[in-house]
């Protein structure tokens, strides 16, 4: 009997025609297959992810492709009206699938595959192509971001990373999608047991805490990048094992020496705030690319939240920065506020010189800064600091400043400032790492856990003499289970 998913052979095209050896492209199908995208409606964030695509390359059409055993459908096509696939004859989006790089011919007219394409020789006359696959985890290219213009052109390498960036993000929702529907039968089949055993009940109290770690996971990023002569530290903890948490962070290069970061807490909890977090972390990385203030591009994602079909449910709080290599040393960081608690700087004691200073945890000050997603005349608060070397920045959901400490009293914000006070005074450098170190161990001290989800992400720049921490570090620590026989989702 044959698996679920798995392409009989004569559904398997000609391996002459694919390029690929026929194992492979059995395996290839089987995940088109698993993430069950062929043939389904219009999808919103498909359809942005083609026009943001064409709007980056000033190209009059770009589409968002999955290939199939003999055709290539369109889950977007920005720019082609009525189509919706194409056969899979050898040139564009087959050649495509080949590598793991992105395609890009400057002339169709002088590559050999391409010239003979429909898209080539037919009335759109396709002179220029660039593509990108869209590759699974396990290494399957099940499509492509394609960008097609009628005259020959050439592109900048950013642009082509850039393209690899909107298939990477095609990914995210192919991998939110699929986790969606998982936990939607997952939840179908609580209903149905609902009477059942308390053994059976335990074994699928674990099945959706592994499904919704698992959509968690795609929500966050798995490591964060190395931004040179930084250093960067993240820590995530949920409140409860059964849900997905409503706090997401993330740090993305935005090109020529410039890097964005960001850390907020949606409304509300489980599939919603996952599929919420996933929009709002897709505006944001999209819109960064094409806007460099920062407060612009909270005011993009209020028009992008204000204009959702549930709007009335849908804003979240955010702190989003970008930063910049200073020329006298550190860097140049700008942040903007949508009524998120504020960030501290963190700066150690200052013993060399005549200028000696106190080691402080200082709060930079976004107050005034309104939620995102509420109301279309949004303010945002606004500041810009230098990040000297030794120096350290720390953003946090109000989760950490909502618990209890272990004499019972709120740790509020009062309490953390002084506890990174401290923490400065007792290094001559500081390093990201250790701040979220030293927080989560404050976190285990709590008597009954966070009070709601935390998510933590520090930024610190690298000393100017040689220290423990090399430039350019990052690590990501997160947590998705509460203290033992604790469960306060």
């Amino acid at each position: 009997m044959e698996a679920e998913g798995t392409p009989r052979p004569e559904e398997l095209p000609d391996p002459t025609r694919t390029g690929l050896p026929p194992e492979q492209e059995a395996r290839r199908i089987e995940a088109v297959r698993r993430y069950d995208i062929l043939d389904t409606p219009p999808d919103g964030a498909f359809d942005r992810i083609a026009a943001l695509a064409a709007r980056l390359f000033d190209a009059p059409v770009a589409t968002v492709t999955i290939v199939d055993a003999d055709r290539v459908w369109f889950k977007a096509a920005y720019g082609l009206e009525g189509v919706t696939q194409t056969g899979r004859d050898p040139g564009l989006c087959t050649s495509a699938i080949l590598t793991d790089e992105p395609l890009v011919i400057p002339d169709t007219l002088h590559d050999a595959a391409a010239r003979a394409n429909a898209l080539v020789t037919g009335p759109m006359r396709v002179r220029f192509y660039a593509a990108a696959p869209i590759t699974t985890r396990d290494g399957h290219r099940l499509g492509t971001v394609d960008v097609l213009d009628t005259r020959p052109r050439r592109i900048a390498p950013d642009q082509t990373a850039a393209l690899t960036d909107l298939a990477a993000l095609v990914m995210d929702q192919l991998e939110l999608r699929l986790s969606a529907l998982r936990m939607l039968r997952v939840e179908r089949e609580l209903v149905d047991v609902e009477h059942a055993a308390r053994e059976r009940a335990e074994r699928d109290r674990t099945e959706i805490a592994s499904y919704a770690a698992t959509l968690q996971s795609t929500l966050l990023p798995p490591t964060l990048p190395r931004v040179p002569g930084l250093e960067a530290a993240s820590h995530y903890a949920t409140a409860s094992v059964s849900d997905i948490g409503g706090d997401f962070y993330d740090v993305f290069p935005l090109g020529r020496d410039q890097w964005a970061f960001f850390l907020g807490d949606v409304s509300g909890r489980g599939a919603r705030a996952a599929e919420l977090t996933s929009l709002i972390r897709y505006t944001l990385r999209s819109t960064a690319l094409l806007e460099p203030d920062p407060c612009q591009v909270l005011r993009a994602l209020n028009s992008a939240l204000l204009s959702h079909p549930t709007a009335d449910s849908r804003f979240c709080t955010l702190v989003f920065g970008t930063l910049a290599p200073d020329p006298a040393n550190g860097f140049t960081i700008t942040l903007a506020g949508g009524g998120h608690p504020s960030a501290f700087h963190l700066q150690p004691a200052r013993r060399d010189g005549p200028a000696r200073a106190a080691s402080r945890a200082a709060r930079v000050d976004l107050t005034g800064g309104m939620l995102i997603g509420v109301l279309p005349g949004v303010f945002i608060a606004s500041r810009t600091l230098r990040l000297l070397p030794g120096e350290a920045l720390l953003l946090y959901s109000d989760g950490l400043i909502a618990s209890r400490s272990s004499h019972g009293a709120r740790f509020d914000e009062i309490g953390l400032a002084a506890h990174l006070t401290h923490h400065a005074a007792a290094n001559t450098a500081l390093g990201a790492a250790a701040i979220i170190d030293d927080l989560t161990s404050l976190l285990a001290t709590f008597p009954v856990g966070p009070a709601d989800d935390v998510a933590l992400l520090a930024l610190s720049a690298a000393p100017a003499t040689p220290g423990r921490t090399p430039a350019g570090a990052s690590g990501t620590t997160r947590t998705s289970t509460p203290l033992e026989g604790e469960d306060t989702g």
